[in-house]
Protein backbone atom coordinates (compact mmCIF):
# COMPACT_ATOMS: atom_id res chain seq x y z
CA UNK A 1 0.00 0.00 0.00
CA UNK A 2 1.43 3.13 -1.23
CA UNK A 3 0.25 6.94 0.22
CA UNK A 4 1.66 10.11 -1.14
CA UNK A 5 4.01 11.24 1.52
CA UNK A 6 2.39 14.33 2.41
CA UNK A 7 -0.50 12.78 3.11
CA UNK A 8 1.34 10.31 5.15
CA UNK A 9 2.74 13.08 7.07
CA UNK A 10 -0.26 14.59 8.46
CA UNK A 11 -1.94 11.28 9.30
CA UNK A 12 0.77 10.02 11.20
CA UNK A 13 -0.44 12.60 14.00
CA UNK A 14 -3.55 10.56 14.07
CA UNK A 15 -3.10 7.58 15.78
CA UNK A 16 -6.44 6.32 15.27
CA UNK A 17 -6.02 6.78 11.23
CA UNK A 18 -2.29 4.72 11.62
CA UNK A 19 -3.83 1.71 13.59
CA UNK A 20 -6.53 1.32 10.66
CA UNK A 21 -3.52 1.73 7.72
CA UNK A 22 -1.80 -0.98 9.48
CA UNK A 23 -4.50 -3.34 10.07
CA UNK A 24 -5.46 -2.59 6.38
CA UNK A 25 -1.61 -3.26 5.58
CA UNK A 26 -1.77 -6.68 7.47
CA UNK A 27 -5.41 -7.32 5.54
CA UNK A 28 -3.73 -7.15 2.23
CA UNK A 29 -1.42 -10.07 2.59
CA UNK A 30 -3.27 -13.38 1.52
CA UNK A 31 -5.14 -15.27 3.79
CA UNK A 32 -4.40 -13.85 7.01
CA UNK A 33 -6.00 -14.07 10.48
CA UNK A 34 -6.76 -12.04 13.10
CA UNK A 35 -3.96 -11.82 15.56
CA UNK A 36 -3.87 -14.76 18.02
CA UNK A 37 -3.05 -13.47 21.36
CA UNK A 38 -0.25 -15.54 23.29
CA UNK A 39 -1.17 -14.68 27.02
CA UNK A 40 -4.75 -14.68 28.54
CA UNK A 41 -4.33 -12.92 31.29
CA UNK A 42 -0.76 -10.89 32.30
CA UNK A 43 1.80 -11.36 30.23
CA UNK A 44 4.81 -13.04 32.17
CA UNK A 45 7.57 -10.17 32.77
CA UNK A 46 6.05 -7.57 31.36
CA UNK A 47 5.32 -4.47 33.37
CA UNK A 48 3.22 -2.47 30.66
CA UNK A 49 -0.17 -2.71 30.32
CA UNK A 50 -1.00 -4.79 27.28
CA UNK A 51 -1.79 -2.37 24.02
CA UNK A 52 -1.71 -2.79 20.64
CA UNK A 53 1.90 -2.46 19.12
CA UNK A 54 2.96 0.70 17.68
CA UNK A 55 3.82 1.88 14.10
CA UNK A 56 7.11 3.95 14.08
CA UNK A 57 7.26 7.04 11.65
CA UNK A 58 9.88 5.63 9.71
CA UNK A 59 8.54 3.73 6.53
CA UNK A 60 12.08 3.78 4.81
CA UNK A 61 12.40 1.01 2.35
CA UNK A 62 8.73 0.35 2.19
CA UNK A 63 9.08 -1.01 5.51
CA UNK A 64 6.65 -1.04 8.27
CA UNK A 65 8.61 -1.17 11.43
CA UNK A 66 6.78 -1.56 14.73
CA UNK A 67 7.58 -1.58 18.05
CA UNK A 68 6.43 -1.26 21.87
CA UNK A 69 5.03 -4.90 21.34
CA UNK A 70 3.45 -5.43 25.04
CA UNK A 71 0.47 -7.83 24.04
CA UNK A 72 2.17 -10.55 21.82
CA UNK A 73 0.34 -12.53 19.53
CA UNK A 74 0.74 -14.33 15.97
CA UNK A 75 -1.12 -14.02 12.21
CA UNK A 76 -1.48 -16.99 10.71
CA UNK A 77 -1.31 -17.36 6.54
CA UNK A 78 -2.63 -20.21 5.09
CA UNK A 79 -1.57 -21.72 2.11
CA UNK A 80 -4.20 -23.33 -0.68
CA UNK A 81 -6.16 -26.55 0.47
CA UNK A 82 -5.17 -28.07 -3.00
CA UNK A 83 -1.02 -26.98 -2.00
CA UNK A 84 -1.48 -27.47 2.09
CA UNK A 85 1.41 -30.22 3.02
CA UNK A 86 0.76 -30.56 6.98
CA UNK A 87 3.71 -28.03 7.53
CA UNK A 88 4.19 -25.10 9.48
CA UNK A 89 6.83 -22.49 10.20
CA UNK A 90 6.90 -19.61 12.62
CA UNK A 91 8.22 -16.59 11.45
CA UNK A 92 10.28 -14.33 13.68
CA UNK A 93 11.08 -10.82 11.96
CA UNK A 94 14.05 -9.32 12.31
CA UNK A 95 14.93 -5.45 13.78
CA UNK A 96 17.42 -5.66 15.95
CA UNK A 97 14.93 -6.56 18.84
CA UNK A 98 13.99 -3.09 18.80
CA UNK A 99 11.29 -3.08 16.10
CA UNK A 100 9.96 -5.50 13.62
CA UNK A 101 10.41 -5.26 10.10
CA UNK A 102 6.68 -7.08 10.25
CA UNK A 103 5.89 -6.67 6.22
CA UNK A 104 9.86 -6.93 4.87
CA UNK A 105 10.49 -10.10 7.25
CA UNK A 106 7.18 -11.56 8.29
CA UNK A 107 4.42 -11.03 6.40
CA UNK A 108 5.69 -11.31 2.57
CA UNK A 109 8.33 -14.34 3.88
CA UNK A 110 4.75 -15.87 4.75
CA UNK A 111 3.30 -15.49 1.29
CA UNK A 112 6.22 -17.17 0.19
CA UNK A 113 6.06 -19.91 2.23
CA UNK A 114 2.23 -20.49 1.74
CA UNK A 115 3.42 -21.03 -1.87
CA UNK A 116 5.11 -23.64 -0.40
CA UNK A 117 2.12 -25.17 0.82
CA UNK A 118 3.06 -24.26 4.46
CA UNK A 119 1.08 -22.72 7.01
CA UNK A 120 2.68 -19.53 8.04
CA UNK A 121 2.79 -17.74 11.92
CA UNK A 122 4.29 -14.34 11.64
CA UNK A 123 5.32 -13.78 15.13
CA UNK A 124 4.62 -10.21 16.89
CA UNK A 125 7.13 -10.82 19.56
CA UNK A 126 8.02 -8.50 22.58
CA UNK A 127 10.06 -5.42 21.54
CA UNK A 128 12.32 -3.12 21.95
CA UNK A 129 14.97 -5.02 24.03
CA UNK A 130 13.00 -7.70 25.26
CA UNK A 131 14.88 -10.71 24.97
CA UNK A 132 14.06 -12.77 27.54
CA UNK A 133 10.09 -12.10 27.10
CA UNK A 134 10.68 -12.43 23.20
CA UNK A 135 11.80 -15.95 24.40
CA UNK A 136 8.78 -16.74 26.19
CA UNK A 137 6.90 -15.48 23.35
CA UNK A 138 8.20 -18.06 20.94
CA UNK A 139 8.10 -20.70 23.29
CA UNK A 140 4.55 -20.29 23.99
CA UNK A 141 3.35 -19.37 20.51
CA UNK A 142 5.07 -22.85 19.12
CA UNK A 143 2.78 -24.30 22.27
CA UNK A 144 -0.38 -22.83 21.31
CA UNK A 145 0.01 -23.54 17.80
CA UNK A 146 0.58 -27.27 18.41
CA UNK A 147 -2.36 -27.45 20.70
CA UNK A 148 -4.77 -26.39 17.50
CA UNK A 149 -2.47 -28.73 14.77
CA UNK A 150 -5.89 -30.12 13.41
CA UNK A 151 -7.43 -26.46 13.51
CA UNK A 152 -4.58 -25.24 11.36
CA UNK A 153 -4.11 -28.29 9.09
CA UNK A 154 -0.59 -28.99 10.68
CA UNK A 155 1.28 -32.08 11.57
CA UNK A 156 2.58 -31.87 15.53
CA UNK A 157 5.93 -32.83 14.59
CA UNK A 158 6.64 -30.50 10.97
CA UNK A 159 6.68 -27.71 13.11
CA UNK A 160 9.78 -25.19 12.08
CA UNK A 161 11.15 -21.92 13.03
CA UNK A 162 12.40 -19.10 10.64
CA UNK A 163 14.40 -15.74 11.76
CA UNK A 164 15.57 -12.69 9.91
CA UNK A 165 18.65 -10.57 11.64
CA UNK A 166 17.26 -10.69 15.57
CA UNK A 167 14.39 -12.89 14.22
CA UNK A 168 17.43 -15.62 13.07
CA UNK A 169 18.83 -15.01 16.99
CA UNK A 170 15.44 -15.73 18.44
CA UNK A 171 15.00 -18.76 15.93
CA UNK A 172 18.12 -19.84 17.06
CA UNK A 173 17.32 -19.81 20.88
CA UNK A 174 14.07 -21.49 20.42
CA UNK A 175 16.28 -24.31 18.60
CA UNK A 176 18.53 -24.68 21.31
CA UNK A 177 16.71 -23.55 24.02
CA UNK A 178 13.67 -25.86 24.60
CA UNK A 179 14.32 -27.23 27.75
CA UNK A 180 14.34 -23.72 29.58
CA UNK A 181 11.47 -22.64 31.59
CA UNK A 182 11.06 -19.25 31.17
CA UNK A 183 8.07 -19.14 32.29
CA UNK A 184 5.54 -20.66 34.50
CA UNK A 185 2.81 -22.84 32.97
CA UNK A 186 -0.21 -20.97 33.01
CA UNK A 187 -2.60 -23.78 31.52
CA UNK A 188 -2.12 -27.29 29.95
CA UNK A 189 -0.67 -26.04 26.84
CA UNK A 190 2.37 -25.50 28.27
CA UNK A 191 2.55 -29.27 28.75
CA UNK A 192 3.28 -29.57 25.02
CA UNK A 193 6.76 -29.58 23.61
CA UNK A 194 8.49 -26.15 22.20
CA UNK A 195 10.94 -27.24 20.65
CA UNK A 196 10.81 -26.99 16.56
CA UNK A 197 11.46 -29.77 14.33
CA UNK A 198 13.49 -27.48 11.92
CA UNK A 199 14.89 -23.77 11.76
CA UNK A 200 16.06 -21.81 8.92
CA UNK A 201 18.06 -19.13 9.66
CA UNK A 202 18.65 -16.13 7.51
CA UNK A 203 21.43 -13.59 7.83
CA UNK A 204 21.08 -14.40 11.85
CA UNK A 205 22.66 -11.65 14.22
CA UNK A 206 24.04 -12.15 17.76
CA UNK A 207 25.02 -15.68 17.44
CA UNK A 208 28.65 -14.82 18.12
CA UNK A 209 28.72 -13.25 21.31
CA UNK A 210 30.83 -15.53 23.29
CA UNK A 211 34.75 -15.44 24.31
CA UNK A 212 36.73 -14.13 21.03
CA UNK A 213 33.89 -13.85 18.47
CA UNK A 214 32.86 -17.83 19.82
CA UNK A 215 29.05 -19.27 20.11
CA UNK A 216 27.03 -17.22 22.29
CA UNK A 217 26.98 -18.96 25.40
CA UNK A 218 22.98 -19.11 26.19
CA UNK A 219 22.86 -21.30 22.90
CA UNK A 220 22.91 -25.17 23.91
CA UNK A 221 23.76 -27.39 21.04
CA UNK A 222 23.20 -30.79 21.17
CA UNK A 223 21.94 -34.12 19.62
CA UNK A 224 19.46 -34.70 21.98
CA UNK A 225 17.28 -31.34 21.50
CA UNK A 226 18.83 -28.87 18.59
CA UNK A 227 17.16 -29.53 15.43
CA UNK A 228 18.76 -29.85 11.87
CA UNK A 229 19.42 -26.37 10.35
CA UNK A 230 19.41 -24.40 7.02
CA UNK A 231 21.60 -20.87 7.34
CA UNK A 232 21.85 -18.30 5.00
CA UNK A 233 24.23 -14.78 5.07
CA UNK A 234 26.88 -13.10 3.23
CA UNK A 235 30.90 -11.95 3.85
CA UNK A 236 29.78 -8.73 3.49
CA UNK A 237 27.32 -8.95 6.29
CA UNK A 238 28.66 -7.41 9.50
CA UNK A 239 27.04 -10.16 11.43
CA UNK A 240 27.93 -12.75 8.65
CA UNK A 241 30.37 -14.45 11.72
CA UNK A 242 27.13 -15.29 13.59
CA UNK A 243 26.44 -17.90 10.81
CA UNK A 244 29.83 -19.53 10.99
CA UNK A 245 30.06 -20.10 14.57
CA UNK A 246 26.35 -21.47 14.68
CA UNK A 247 27.53 -23.73 11.52
CA UNK A 248 30.74 -24.84 13.52
CA UNK A 249 28.55 -25.90 16.78
CA UNK A 250 25.89 -27.52 14.83
CA UNK A 251 28.85 -29.80 12.47
CA UNK A 252 30.93 -30.28 15.85
CA UNK A 253 27.75 -32.17 17.45
CA UNK A 254 27.25 -34.13 13.99
CA UNK A 255 23.59 -32.13 13.41
CA UNK A 256 22.74 -31.78 10.23
CA UNK A 257 22.80 -28.20 8.83
CA UNK A 258 23.10 -26.39 5.38
CA UNK A 259 25.14 -23.06 5.38
CA UNK A 260 25.04 -21.14 1.91
CA UNK A 261 27.95 -18.27 2.69
CA UNK A 262 27.75 -15.97 -0.49
CA UNK A 263 30.03 -13.31 -1.19
CA UNK A 264 28.16 -10.26 -1.23
CA UNK A 265 24.20 -9.15 -0.67
CA UNK A 266 24.69 -7.43 2.66
CA UNK A 267 21.80 -7.38 5.22
CA UNK A 268 18.46 -6.82 5.74
CA UNK A 269 16.99 -7.92 2.04
CA UNK A 270 14.63 -10.38 2.72
CA UNK A 271 13.45 -11.46 -0.32
CA UNK A 272 12.63 -8.96 -2.16
CA UNK A 273 14.04 -8.80 -6.36
CA UNK A 274 17.39 -6.43 -7.08
CA UNK A 275 19.75 -8.23 -4.58
CA UNK A 276 21.54 -11.34 -5.49
CA UNK A 277 21.35 -12.85 -1.92
CA UNK A 278 17.62 -12.30 -1.55
CA UNK A 279 16.90 -13.65 -4.97
CA UNK A 280 19.04 -17.24 -4.41
CA UNK A 281 18.70 -17.99 -0.92
CA UNK A 282 14.57 -18.66 -1.43
CA UNK A 283 15.37 -21.37 -4.00
CA UNK A 284 18.11 -23.01 -1.67
CA UNK A 285 15.44 -23.14 1.31
CA UNK A 286 12.96 -24.29 -0.76
CA UNK A 287 14.72 -27.42 -1.84
CA UNK A 288 15.96 -28.13 1.93
CA UNK A 289 12.20 -27.68 2.80
CA UNK A 290 10.91 -29.86 0.67
CA UNK A 291 13.40 -32.79 1.95
CA UNK A 292 12.56 -31.92 5.44
CA UNK A 293 8.83 -32.05 5.48
CA UNK A 294 8.07 -35.24 3.03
Amino acid sequence: MRIDSLIMEKIMKKPIVLLFLFLLSVCSFGQVSQPVYLWPDKVPGETDAKHDPVQTPNKDGDVIRLTDVTNPAFFVFKPSAEKQNGAGVIVCPGGGYSILAINKEGYEVAEWLNKQGITAFVLQYRVPKKQEGALMDIQRAMRLIRSKADNYGIKYNKMGVMGFSAGGSLSARAATMASNKTYQPIDKTDSLSCRPDFALLIYPAYLDLGNNRSLTPELIVNQQTTPPMFIFATADDTYGNSALVMTTALRDSKIPVELHFMPKGGHGYGLRPGNIAAETWPELAEKWLKRMIE
